[in-house]
């Protein structure tokens, strides 16, 4: 490869490894031709794409900030997949087609900024999509405003009890 191909393919890959953006790092060492393909039309269909990348260019265009466990990920045969849409979805088609093929070992990643090692990869998906999430906590922030109201409007349904009940009790003068 030429020089001027590589400088190329490392903005490319800086672009990959932006400080905001997400991907996970994985061995594909047993992973056939075809077991490929399949994993890039599923992570197509999901908008985030794989990249096979060689270590030495893939360490010049990571981010200087970047903590160094990450940094030694790219030992052996490394792809990268990465996304600017879920990255929660991506993270559960790469567990799924590792649980189907037996294929891939994760290395570690980003997500949104946040580097995780190995371990913490099933972690992740577990973790609901964003909408989900975001959904969560909205219920969880208006929880206390529907005790506050159910409170409030617990004596007044209390009160137009008693005073129909008082009605009924009244006999009707005619």
């Amino acid at each position: 490869m030429k020089r001027d191909q590589k400088s190329a393919l490392v903005k490319e890959l800086a672009g990959v490894f932006s400080p905001t953006s997400t991907y996970y790092l994985f061995n594909y060492n047993k992973m056939s031709v075809a077991q490929a393909t399949t994993l890039r039309r599923s992570l197509r269909k999901s908008g985030a794409a794989l990249k096979v990348v060689k270590n030495r260019l893939a360490l010049r265009a990571l981010p200087a900030d970047l903590p160094g466990d990450l940094k030694a990920a790219f030992r052996k045969p490394t792809a990268v997949a990465y996304t600017g849409a879920d990255p929660i979805q991506t993270a559960k088609i790469l567990k799924d087609f590792a649980a189907q093929n037996k294929v891939l070992i994760m290395k570690g990643g980003v997500v949104q900024g946040q580097p995780f090692g190995p371990e913490r990869f099933d972690e992740i998906t577990r973790l609901g999509s964003r909408e989900a999430l975001l959904g969560k906590i909205g219920a969880l922030m208006a929880s206390p405003l529907t005790t506050l109201l159910r409170t409030m409007q617990s004596p007044l349904s209390s009160w137009g009890g008693l005073m129909r009940q008082l009605k009924d009790k009244k006999p009707q003068s005619e």
